[in-house]
């Protein structure tokens, strides 16, 4: 009965993961004699992506790009949004809900577009709203445009799973705690999270790993200007499709994928521990 599963799981995860393991291990390109008869060359692609300041730097600003657009940006907006909407007007509640769920399900190049026309140098809303007609926001702040761009982007899913988690926690707790003076950060740190706790965490997973391997900057910045936006999924696509080299660029994306399995343990653990 498992067979089914087993072979599609075979089919499009294990083997795909470990063409990529075999490939990084060689110095395949994607054109010329490397392409027909590669080499291999054990950990040679690691010991280069190590010691390229390339991969040094796209991995610092992937670490950038998460911790501000996915733990921090999405994450806060998210609850922010689940705990300040149901005591909202039904009007701002509905309107709000639509327009962040429009955000979330429309396709990566349609959002794309839609910030190019806001944040475009001559002719961008923003520009025009602000009386300013010169500022290339793409260009003079690449990355602080990227991760408020994933913070839109991506704030529904955390919105609707702590909407669904703040359901949980009981009223009369809440009411309880009110009444004895809790407001604010105390009354979230005191009743709320300790109900929630194990929702934040796989929030947290989850988004911290979309972020990560998330490909939509390319379209918004390339992984320009020089560099400056270039994060390790964009890097991957540069190295193997405009650099011809497919080998490095599968072992850096092995690297990815170790970096992602790291990052998920050490979750699970905290997740194991407070629940």
């Amino acid at each position: 009965m498992l067979a089914p599963a087993v072979l599609v799981i075979g089919i499009f995860l294990i083997f795909p993961a470990l063409w990529t393991l075999y490939i990084g291990a060689t110095n395949y390109e994607l054109a010329g004699p490397n392409s027909v008869h590669p080499n291999t060359v054990g950990f040679g692609n690691v010991t280069k992506a190590l010691g390229d300041p390339d991969f040094r730097n796209a991995l610092l600003l992937t670490v950038i790009y998460v911790a501000g657009s996915a733990v921090i940006g999405q994450n806060l907006l998210g609850f922010g949004l689940a705990w300040a909407l149901p005591r909202a007007p039904k009007a701002v509640r509905t309107g709000t809900h639509g327009l962040v769920l429009l955000a979330w399900i429309l396709p990566s190049t349609v959002v794309a577009f839609l910030w190019f026309a806001l944040l475009d140098q001559k002719s961008g809303t923003l520009n025009a709203l602000l009386g300013n007609h010169s500022t290339a926001w793409l260009i003079r702040f690449p990355m602080l445009a990227l991760i408020v761009f994933n913070t839109w982007r991506g704030t529904a899913f955390s919105m609707m799973l702590y909407s669904s988690a703040l359901a949980t926690v009981p009223p009369a707790q809440l009411e309880m705690a009110r009444l004895c003076g809790a407001r604010g950060w105390r009354l979230l740190g005191d009743v709320v999270f300790p109900h929630i706790r194990g929702q934040v965490l796989t929030n947290t997973l989850l988004i911290t790993l979309w972020t990560a391997n998330d490909f939509t900057p390319y379209l918004l910045t390339a992984g320009g200007p020089n560099h400056a936006s270039e994060v390790l999924p964009v890097f991957i696509y540069d190295q193997a499709l405009v650099g011809d080299q497919l080998g490095y660029a599968a072992a850096v994306s092995a690297i990815l994928l170790a970096v992602n399995l790291v990052i998920a343990v050490l979750y699970l653990r905290l997740l194991r521990r407070r629940t």
